[in-house]
């Protein structure tokens, strides 16, 4: 095995240099926080798990090794660096006892050379088991890239914890092991499963802003964080770090779960320059790579952007790419037109999330703007835009409404909704169940009453609603509303044989 890997780089690194970056070369603008750093190992027990390498058929039940980068106020004598998040990446690849001396003759990538061996030393931002800051902070979802370390943009996720939120990642696995199928929906299913499992435990830290939450995914990551939104409605918005959405949207629309409907949150999405026509006759990709969005073209509810970077290749989108992947000599950037492109694809991304999870109106403006409005050359970054088409409003959304006035001024409530969403209905059935659930709550039953109240200026010759608010008025022991009711009803419909017997036991 180690034979083919050697294998595999020299081919590769025919067309190949590396770079020499450091990490205190991305001189990103960090925020006012500390940044906290800790790591640790959960199990899902709904789905069982191979480790490749144990030579067994036992299965245990599914490992998620979690990363998670958080706000601090405070130091400790212990910062990370390159070597201990390389020692997460060692452990995540289930070689938990290689010695670190042979970290980098192990693995393909990071590979063993000068450069690496000198940054192995070398602190980052983040501080290990500091303590979180007091208040509530959004959250963050990383999705990594095809079979990738939870920490491969750590650069990244340490800028957006010093800017006050929490970010959690686990590492890009299969459905049954370590590898994937090929890049299937099924290891597609399996990241969004994961993503789902981040989001719960993330939900159980007391900082933690439940209302205020979005995914970011890298690569492959940037299919399965499309499908977790479109399962869990409480994910916002969506960072698509030049994601896979874009080359392999069929994996997406292959899945059971696929509807670009429900993708009804903000989506950003940067994209990687073009690639050149002599790259993409050697390596016969297709051209249509370079302008082909579909699922972006696609999107009707969702407020989305996407920018081109003009100086990034797909790699240079995490921060193992720009420290350690080696660099394409046929179409790769300068080590300083990288960095500068790394830092404006971390600063839109603050930006995105500034605006959609926190309402910021300077970060609204910055999006808003083209570019070269915020200095930014057009030899570097190019942008689209769309808006979302709002959906039709609809009985839930009235609802919402209806609950946060506590039931109370229903009939003005809907004249002020008629005149902007002059399509809306209330189905005379619907508005009958409501009620009758709020009804039949004690803790609720004056609303009920209310809405029942509103129907009928609704459906004024409706003997159903008002044998429904008779029953309403018999529950809660108001026997005179109730006899009035069931009379109405039954003048309305002679035929009611329930409002006959109610009335006929109630004369008794």
């Amino acid at each position: 095995m180690r034979a083919f890997f050697i294998l595999l780089f020299v081919i590769f690194s025919a067309n190949t240099s590396f770079g020499q970056i450091s990490p205190s070369d991305f001189q990103l603008e960090h925020g006012t926080y500390k940044v906290g750093f800790k790591h640790y190992q959960k199990t899902d027990a709904t789905r069982t798990y191979t480790r490749v390498f144990e030579w067994t058929n036992t299965t245990i039940s599914r490992p998620i090794p979690i990363s998670i980068w958080y706000p601090s106020t405070e130091t400790t004598a212990q910062k990370t660096t390159i070597l201990s998040y390389l020692e997460i990446f060692k452990n995540e690849r289930e070689w938990e006892h290689l010695p670190n001396e042979q970290l980098l003759n192990w693995f393909p990538y990071p590979v063993n050379n000068t450069h690496n061996k000198a940054i192995l030393n070398h602190t980052t931002r983040a501080f290990v088991n500091n303590k979180i800051a007091n208040g509530k902070f959004p959250i963050i979802i990383y999705a990594p890239s095809y079979e990738a370390s939870s920490i491969e943009n750590f650069v990244l996720c340490e800028y957006l914890a010093s800017h006050g939120y929490i970010v959690i990642s686990s590492p890009s696995r299969g459905a049954d092991m370590k590898y994937f199928s090929g890049g299937t929906h099924k290891d597609m299913e399996a990241q969004a499963r994961d993503i789902e499992f981040l989001l719960q435990e993330a939900l159980t830290f007391k900082n933690t802003d439940a209302s205020k939450i979005a995914t970011m995914g890298f690569s492959f990551g940037g299919l399965s964080n499309v499908l977790a939104q479109i399962r869990n409605k409480n994910i916002k918005a969506i960072v698509s770090l030049d994601g896979s959405i874009r080359y392999n949207y069929k994996v997406l629309q292959e899945s059971p779960f696929h509807d670009i409907k429900k993708v009804d949150t903000p989506f950003i999405h940067f994209a990687q320059k073009d690639i050149p026509e002599t790259v993409l006759k050697a390596d016969k990709i297709d051209p249509k790579l370079n302008d082909e969005f579909e699922f972006y073209d696609n999107l009707i509810h969702s407020d989305a952007y996407k920018l081109k970077f003009h100086d990034l290749t797909h790699a240079n989108f995490s921060s193992f790419g720009v420290l350690f992947r080696p660099r394409d000599k046929r179409q790769d950037k300068s080590d300083q037109k990288i960095l500068a492109s790394y830092k404006l694809v971390s600063n839109y991304t603050l930006h995105f999330l500034n605006a959609y999870l926190r309402n910021n109106q300077t970060s609204i403006q910055f999006l808003s703007n083209t570019p070269q409005q915020n200095g930014i050359s057009s030899n570097l970054l190019s942008k689209e835009s769309k808006k979302a088409i709002e959906k039709p409003f609809n009985f839930p959304d009235f609802n919402d409404l209806a609950a946060k006035q506590e039931y109370q001024k229903l009939e003005d409530l809907h004249k002020k909704l008629i005149q902007k969403h002059p399509t809306l209905t209330l189905p005379e059935w619907k508005l009958n169940n409501l009620g009758l659930q709020l009804s039949f709550n004690p803790k609720t039953s004056s609303y009920g009453i209310l809405v029942f109240k509103f129907a009928i200026y609704l459906y004024p010759k409706s003997a159903n609603l008002l044998d429904s608010l008779a029953e309403v008025y018999l529950f809660t022991g108001d026997i005179q509303n109730a006899i009035v009711h069931f009379k109405k009803s039954l003048a309305l419909d002679p035929e009611n044989q329930n409002a006959k017997n109610r009335l006929k036991a109630l004369n008794k």
